[in-house]
Parts: structure tokens; sequence; C-alpha cells
């Protein structure tokens, strides 16, 4: 067994070893906490980088927590077993032994301290990143629904453009063909009109010349009916088509 000197400053060997791996280990991941706060703030075009990055930075993060926390209970437990070793020898009045324990123990209560307010600061980064990230999602998927329903609407307005001018150009043409038949009826009226005046007009050769010019006004009238029923119907489709 040990001489109790020996075995004091073989508990010291071991609480400075793994203060000093603490420490170096600390450092990293301080660093590690700010790299990855750096990398949250860059935004890229592409989606596969930053997922890979994310993923190895979770990675380290998630592998470096669990180094510092076995460091950690270690160098507790050589602490406490320092400790005990000053009571069971009988060095707790010695203020130097004392001065040495009280020493490790504050190394390694700010380590600790570090160590949980990195972890905490990592931990809250990632967690508002994610939920940034899912409120971007949130926001393009609700503009690529938005623009997909404008589009949608658009499509439907068009469609319904092209009925009502279809149905417009089916009610022109009805008219058309309505207007037609009562042309057809009204040229039939006149024929007979026209043929009972040339029977009054042979008979009575004085009323001759007023059959001749009554012809020719009637003559003029059908020419100008045609033509402005022609003009409305050739307007009317064109707005139709429009």
């Amino acid at each position: 067994m040990a001489f109790p000197n020996q075995q004091w400053e073989d508990l010291r060997k071991q609480a400075r070893q793994l203060e000093n791996e603490t420490d170096i280990k600390l450092v990293s991941f301080s660093k590690l906490g700010t790299s990855y706060s750096s990398q949250q703030g860059v935004k890229s075009d592409s989606d596969t980088a930053p997922l890979l990055s994310r993923s190895n930075s979770a990675h380290m993060f998630h592998t470096m927590s669990i180094e510092l926390e076995q460091l950690l209970a270690k160098l507790t437990e050589v602490n406490d077993k320092m400790g005990d070793y000053l009571q069971s020898a009988g060095a707790g009045s010695s203020p130097a032994l004392l001065h040495t324990m009280q020493r490790h123990r504050d190394i390694l209560q700010d380590y600790s301290q570090e160590f949980n307010k990195t972890k905490a600061n990592i931990t809250a980064n990632v967690e508002r990143e994610d939920l940034l990230g899912s409120v971007r999602k949130d926001i393009e998927s609700y503009k690529n629904q938005t623009g997909l329903n404008r589009r949608t609407d658009l499509y439907l307005k068009e469609h319904e453009h092209t009925r009502n001018s279809e149905r417009m150009v089916d009610e022109q043409i009805s008219i058309a063909i309505a207007t037609r038949e009562n042309l057809d009826k009204q040229k039939r009226t006149f024929h007979g009109i026209s043929a009972k005046l040339n029977a009054l007009a042979n008979r009575f050769p004085g009323v001759n010349n007023l059959i001749q010019k009554t012809n020719l006004r009637k003559r003029r009238d059908s020419i100008i009916i045609g033509l402005v029923i022609s003009v409305c119907l050739i307007l009317m489709l064109l707005y139709a088509l429009h």
C-alpha cells in the first residue's frame, strides 16, 4: 500500500491530468458552439450542404458532450477521493493541503459551469434554428400553395371566359338565322306585293312610273338593311372572339 504522501500525490497527478484533458475538450467544445452558431447564420442555395454540415455538427456535439461528462465525472470522483484522504489521514488541519483541495474543487466547478453554459447555448441555437427552419418551410409551402391556387383561378377564369364567348357566338348566330328568316319572309311578302302592283300597272299604265320608283326605293332599303346587319354581325363576332 502506498504511503499517505504518495497516495495524495497520485490523486493530485490524476486530478491535474483530468483537468488538462477537460480544459482541452472544453476549448474544442466552445469552438464547436461558435462554429455551429456561424453555420446557422449562413444561407445557401443548396439544400444538401447545410444538412450535411448540421448533421456533422450535431454528431460532434453529442460525442463531445458525452466525453466531457465522463471527464467531469472522473474528476469529481478524484476530488472526492482527495477529500476522503484528507479526512482519513487527519491532514485536514494542513492549510496547504486544504488550499490545494479547494483549488481543485474550484477548477471542477468552473469546468462544470462552462460545460453546462456552452451546452445550453448550443442546444438553444439548435432549437431556434429548428423553429426557424420549420417556419421557413411553412412559408414556402404557403407560397407554393398560393401560387398553385392563383394559377388554378386563372385557368378557371379563362375557361369561363371561353364558355361565355361561345354562348355569345351561339346567340349571335341564332339572331342572324332569325333575322335571315324574317328577311326571307319579308322578301316573299314584297314579291307578292310587287306581283299585284305589276298586275295593276299592266291594267293602269299611268301607275307604272310610281311602281318603278317604289321598287327602286324598296331595293335600296333592302341593300341598306343588309349592309347594316352584316356590319353588326361582324362587330359582334369580333367582340366575342376578343
